[in-house]
C-alpha cells in the first residue's frame, strides 16, 4: 500500500489514536499530510482536539480515583509531580490551559490535576479551551513545515516518504531523550 493510500485511508484514525495516547507530535505529521493533500487540515485539528480532550478527561478522572496508586508505581512521574504541582498551585488557570505545550510533563499533568482537588467543571472548561488552542496551533505547524519543505526543495512528492519517516524518527528520538533524561534525574 502506498503512503498516499495509507494516509488517505487511516490518517485521521492515526491522528486520533496517536493524540489520544499522547503522542502529540503526530499532529504535526497530520498537518504535513494535510499540506500534501492527503487529509484536510480542519479535520486533522478536529480529530486531534477530540482525542486530547477525551484522553485528558479520562486521565483527570483516574487521578481523582486512583491517582496515588498510579503515581506510586511510576518513579519518573513522582520526580515530576512536585514541580508540576508547584506550578499548578501558583498559576492554575494558565497551567491547565497550556500544559500540552510542555513536552516531558504532558502525560502526568492531567493525573496530578485530578489528584490536586481542582473541580471537574473548572478542569473541563479549561481543558476544552487548552485543547482547542493546542490543536489549532500544532496542526498548522505541520502544514507550515510542509510549506517550508516545498519552498526549499520544490516538488517534494518524490521525497514524501523520507520526510514523513524523518519527522517520525526525530519525534521518537526526542521522546527517547526525554525518557533518558528523566531516568538520569531519578538516579541522582
Amino acid at each position: 500500500m502506498s503512503l498516499e493510500a495509507l494516509l488517505t485511508n487511516y490518517g485521521y484514525l492515526a491522528v486520533f489514536i496517536g493524540t489520544f495516547l499522547q503522542f502529540d507530535s503526530i499532529l504535526i505529521l497530520g498537518g504535513l499530510a494535510a499540506h500534501r493533500g492527503y487529509l484536510d487540515l480542519p479535520w486533522v485539528i478536529v480529530w486531534a482536539f477530540l482525542a486530547t480532550i477525551i484522553s485528558d478527561q479520562l486521565i483527570f478522572l483516574l487521578g481523582r480515583t486512583k491517582g496515588k496508586d498510579i503515581l506510586s508505581k511510576r518513579a519518573s512521574w513522582q520526580a515530576q509531580s512536585a514541580r508540576v504541582l508547584s506550578i499548578l498551585n501558583r498559576h492554575q488557570v494558565w497551567f491547565i490551559l497550556l500544559f500540552r505545550f510542555f513536552y516531558g510533563i504532558r502525560a502526568v499533568t492531567p493525573l496530578l490535576i485530578g489528584m490536586s482537588g481542582v473541580r471537574q467543571v473548572r478542569f473541563t472548561l479549561l481543558n476544552l479551551l487548552g485543547g482547542f488552542l493546542w490543536a489549532t496551533v500544532m496542526g498548522p505547524l505541520g502544514y507550515l513545515f510542509g510549506n517550508a519543505m516545498q519552498s526549499l526543495f520544490g516538488n517534494i512528492k518524490q521525497h514524501e516518504l523520507s520526510i514523513f519517516l524523518g519527522v517520525m524518527i526525530i519525534m521518537i528520538l526526542v521522546r527517547f531523550a526525554i525518557v533518558l533524561k528523566q531516568r538520569a534525574a531519578l538516579r541522582k
